[in-house]
């Protein structure tokens, strides 16, 4: 598969997350995009809506009425949660491969996708199928996946975070999990938003989704499924005034056996071979803007007292907590370099 070129669609190619797929596809040396959907814009080329994309991309939106997705390799979906369950199954009878950057594959339980989305699942044989995309976690099933589920910017830390911990049962699940999360307003999406206009959201910062985030059940199936264990999880996200770029704090109270374990060496050696998870040395914070506009995550571990260990993750919440992950998983499924189209420094400053 090194010297094919994969043909690629998007649907909603007019968000963030769309454009930022088209961005790292952009240089891609594997990938041909074939399509990218807008039912408003269609007829409009792309680089006319996003000018950073002159010279880059030639493609035209086109209607996804009359776009045949079919001779497609792959289509991301870059949509409202909801739009891809419904073209999934058409899809895979032509031997496309679907990688859905929102939720519609994310929760394995049709009744808590009910709960939380307020839609019945429309093709639950192809969600049993489906694989959840963290590759550091999943690499083996991704490979031979035809249905991806691209996590959400939250999860990703969280999960990230804390598997050393819960791969090796260092854990005490007698207290709860805590993520103290905050994320850029990129993550509320492109459209338009009383919350997210720059008087509301420049110089302030809020909490929100305390009553029920759609990522806090999300991440606690994941835990659960990990951990092999119940557990409670305390979940706090947060608007910040910045564009792009995650932060997430996570509590967590060591089981006695974590006692004589050396948890920085055992964090280096777990993601000693991955190439975007990055482990800093004892003492180090990371800082968003360490990852802006790569697909980078780095993680930080201070011990406290009492047997507690604060780990610090951040993320470029449009990179590896969506676009950027999506391309790694598109990588990882048709046996590419991983790291290709995703080999970006970080923005400065």
């Amino acid at each position: 598969m090194l010297n094919k070129k994969v043909k690629v669609g998007i649907v909603g190619g007019t968000g963030y997350t769309g454009v930022e797929l088209l961005r790292l596809l952009a240089n891609h040396p594997n990938v041909e995009i074939v399509a990218v959907t807008s039912r408003g814009d269609a007829g409009l080329p792309v680089a006319d809506m996003f000018p950073s994309l002159r010279g880059y991309i030639n493609v035209v939106f086109s209607d996804p009425e009359n776009t045949d997705l079919a001779e497609c390799d792959v289509v991301f979906f870059a949509t409202p949660h909801g739009v891809a369950m419904n073209q999934t199954p058409t899809l895979l009878l032509a031997d496309t491969k679907v990688i859905d950057l929102a939720a519609d594959f994310r929760l394995q339980d049709v009744v808590a996708f009910k709960k939380w989305y307020e839609m019945t699942h429309s093709c639950p044989d192809v969600l049993k199928e489906a694989v959840y995309g963290i590759p550091e976690l999943n690499r083996d099933k991704i490979k031979s996946a035809n249905v991806i589920a691209n996590p959400g910017c939250y999860p990703t830390t969280v999960l990230l975070g804390l598997v050393p911990l819960l791969e090796q049962k260092l854990i005490d699940f007698s207290s709860p999990i805590i993520a103290d999360a905050k994320s850029g307003v990129s993550g509320a999406g492109r459209k338009a938003s009383v919350a997210t206009l720059f008087a509301e959201a420049s110089d302030n910062m809020k909490a929100y989704g305390l009553s029920g985030h759609r990522h806090h059940p999300e991440i606690d199936a994941q835990l659960k499924q990990l951990a092999g264990n119940e557990l409670q999880f305390i979940f706090v996200p947060h608007l910040i005034p910045m564009i792009r770029g995650m932060l997430s704090t996570l509590y967590i109270k060591l089981a006695d056996s974590a006692k004589n374990v050396d948890l920085q060496s055992l964090y280096e050696e777990r993601y000693a071979t991955e190439c975007f998870v990055d482990v800093l040395p004892q003492g180090v914070l990371p800082e968003t803007r360490s990852v802006r506009g790569s697909n980078h995550l780095r993680i930080a571990l201070q011990q406290q007292v009492n047997g507690y260990l604060t780990i610090v993750v951040v993320q470029d919440n449009l990179v590896k907590g969506a676009a950027g992950q999506a391309v790694q998983n598109m990588n990882v499924m048709f046996e590419l370099d991983e790291k290709a189209g995703l080999d970006v420094v970080p923005l400065m400053p």
